[in-house]
């Protein structure tokens, strides 16, 4: 089992940054994959980004070149950076794992809220 714990969430204005963090423990040797989601009120959850063991990455059409995926494994946390942000950006952001026999661990998420 993985335990997952977003922070680094917060108000911003628009063209501003933020970096959010993910604090994984629990069975870390069985994921495969980390991402990030986000969910804005009254829409469906959506991808952002995702990064393998490996540290390859994917992101999100809406979102590539503005925001970065990483992970620092000595930490046991992934992060993501986000620049350049824009007021449709705002969403609560979820970590999430993914263990090698597809099994998914949610966070509970992160509020971010960018202003006009």
């Amino acid at each position: 089992q993985v335990q997952l714990v977003e922070s680094g969430g917060g108000l911003v204005q628009t063209g501003g940054s933020l970096r959010l963090s993910c604090s994984v423990s629990g069975n870390i040797f069985s994921i495969n994959l980390m991402g990030w989601y986000r969910q804005a009120p009254g829409n469906q959850r959506e991808l952002v980004a995702t990064i393998t063991s490996s540290s390859s990455t994917n992101y999100a059409d809406s979102v590539k070149g503005r925001f970065t995926i990483s992970r620092d494994n000595a930490k046991n946390t992934v992060y993501l950076q986000m620049n350049s942000l824009k007021p449709e950006d705002t969403a609560v952001y979820y970590c999430r794992a993914t263990s090698r026999w597809g099994a998914v661990s949610w966070g509970r998420g992160t509020q971010v809220t960018v202003s006009s």
